[in-house]
């Protein structure tokens, strides 16, 4: 038998056929789509997009934002369960049950507070504070409530005086413009508008300083509890400051610096005392 040669023909190699594709050299040049932005946040940061729907979903929900109905925000607003404080109806029907009991009142005030009724918080932490006159937090916390409403009835008058200025260019003009004694414009609009503003200005900016002057007459009952508490004395300048009694407020600083003659706020408290004083002696002067 013929003998198979199994050698290959010089010259020929295994797959030479096959043409061999040159390795890629390694390059530092980003792809493209790596140098957009979305696609990159895309691929990079899916995680992001996850956790923000979750946050949105949960928000939506828990709020009742687009489906009319009671949210997580509407139970803490409202009913008060989850943060410890009683609904007002709760708090308010303990008051009757227990007229004579201090920490009803003072229930009562502080879920007024939570739903935003300052007015009315006011009122019930008041009449806990008739019960227990001798309670400095709670005197406190009323003086807190009378400068809070003292800011909101300046607010409010403010409102007012730019809804009024938006109303129409007659707010820049006197009701009726008369020449010899006859008139001649006779704004009628310009004159209620102005009429009307000016009666509400006056009525907030009236609640305003009686607030004001509430807030004042508390502090001093508190310094009266607690008179060798220069942060009381503090307190009581800073409030007949912002209620314009210059005489209150200096007699509480000066008293200040005779408790505490080291404190750090004593420079501060120097050079105010000398402007209130500039100021006092300004007016009698004029």
């Amino acid at each position: 038998m013929a003998r198979v040669d199994r050698r290959r023909p010089k010259g020929t190699k295994p797959n030479a056929g096959v043409a061999k594709t040159p390795a890629r050299k390694p390059t530092m040049a980003p792809a493209i789509e790596d140098t957009m932005f979305f696609p990159r946040l895309r691929r990079h940061a899916k995680w992001m997009f996850v956790f923000l729907a979750l946050v949105f979903a949960v928000g939506f929900v828990g709020f009742g934002v687009g489906a009319g109905g009671t949210g997580i925000g509407d139970i803490l607003r409202n009913n008060g369960g989850s943060s410890g404080v009683p609904s007002v109806s709760k708090a308010r029907k303990q008051t009757v049950e227990r007229p004579r009991d201090p920490q009803a009142w003072r229930d009562l005030s502080t879920a007024l507070q939570t739903d935003g009724q300052t007015e009315e918080a006011i009122s019930a932490l008041g009449t806990y504070t008739d019960l227990k006159p001798k309670d400095a937090d709670g005197l406190r916390e009323l003086a807190g409530l009378y400068l809070a409403l003292t800011t909101a009835k300046q607010n409010e008058a403010q409102q007012v005086q730019l809804e009024a200025a938006f109303a129409g260019a007659s707010q820049s003009f006197p009701g009726s413009l008369t020449v010899k004694g006859q008139t001649i414009v006779d704004n009628k609009i310009g004159k209620a508008v102005n009429a009307e503003s000016s009666s509400k200005v006056t009525a907030l900016l009236t609640a305003a300083n009686s607030a004001s002057l509430s807030a004042v007459a508390t502090y001093q009952t508190i310094a009266r509890l607690q008179p060798n508490d220069p942060n009381v004395q503090l307190e009581l300048a800073s409030t007949a400051e912002q209620a314009q009694n210059a005489e209150v407020a200096i007699a509480a600083y000066e008293r200040f610096l005779v408790l505490a003659p080291d404190d750090p706020n004593v420079p501060i408290v120097k050079a105010q005392l000398k402007q209130l004083k500039k100021q006092v002696s300004a007016s009698a002067s004029g």
